[in-house]
């Protein structure tokens, strides 16, 4: 029987990635939930490039857990997981007539919680 240690989570996020949070969502959706190991197997064999940013967190929140607490990276489980928008970058197209058609760039934020599953 596998028990969740509820008292210590291990958190990290980033900010102001380049990127729409719904191309991010896609990617996050099949990961939560997961543990550490198999969450890892899965970014690194999907195709899209919205998995670098979170194989990166994901590593980083791992890195956490063992630097700062000492926690073993197979014990880790992903409890929470989300993309929240960011501020956009605002640029102009010029159009006809000396008109700017403006352009929004999305970014987004991303928040990773694990905490530890024990036998």
């Amino acid at each position: 029987m596998k028990t969740i240690n509820s008292k210590v989570k291990i958190k990290a996020l980033t900010k102001h990635i380049r990127m729409s949070p719904k191309k991010l969502q896609r990617v996050v959706n099949q990961i939560r939930g997961r543990s550490y190991e198999k969450a890892l197997m899965i970014l690194e064999f999907m195709p899209y490039r919205a998995c670098n940013p979170i194989l990166k967190l994901l590593s980083s929140a791992a890195a956490n857990a063992s630097h700062n607490f000492g926690f073993n990276k197979t014990d880790l489980f992903i409890d929470k997981i989300q993309v929240d928008k960011g501020s956009f970058l605002k640029r102009l197209q010029p159009r006809a007539q000396g008109r700017g058609y403006p352009i929004h760039k999305p970014t987004c934020h991303i928040t990773i919680v694990m905490v530890i599953v024990s036998e």
